[in-house]
C-alpha cells in the first residue's frame, strides 16, 4: 500500500496587547480541519505575557478573546497545551473552562 498526501490549508489569528509600542502579551489561534468532523477545531498556541506585565489579567483577556474567536469560527473544540510545571497557567485555563485532557507528546527538530 502506498502512503498518499493531500495538502490541507489552515488559518490563524494572532491576538496581542501592546504597551508603549512593545508587545506585552500574545496568543495564537490556529483553525484546523480534518476529515473526521464537519466543523474545524481550534489550536491555542504560544500564550505569553511578558514578566513586567504579569498578574494584570492580560493572559485571561487574551484567552477569552481567543475562545470567542474559536466559537465565531464554528470550532467544535479548542485545544491548548502547557508545560507541566506551569501550575498557575493550568489554574487559569481551568477557570476559563478548559479541562485537563491528557498529555502532549512532542518532537523538536
Amino acid at each position: 500500500m502506498e502512503i498518499k498526501q493531500k495538502t490541507i490549508k489552515a488559518g490563524g489569528i494572532k491576538f496581542f496587547i501592546e504597551q508603549d509600542g512593545r508587545e506585552a502579551a500574545r496568543a495564537y489561534l490556529y483553525i484546523l480541519k480534518n476529515d473526521l468532523h464537519e466543523r474545524p477545531f481550534g489550536f491555542m498556541e504560544d500564550v505569553f505575557v511578558g514578566e513586567n506585565f504579569r498578574s494584570q489579567g492580560l493572559g485571561a483577556r487574551l484567552v477569552e478573546e481567543l475562545i470567542k474567536a474559536a466559537k465565531l469560527n464554528n470550532c467544535y473544540k479548542l485545544i491548548g497545551n502547557s508545560r507541566q510545571e506551569r501550575f498557575n497557567v493550568h489554574e487559569l485555563y481551568e477557570r476559563l473552562g478548559f479541562k485537563n485532557w491528557g498529555k502532549e507528546f512532542r518532537m523538536e527538530f
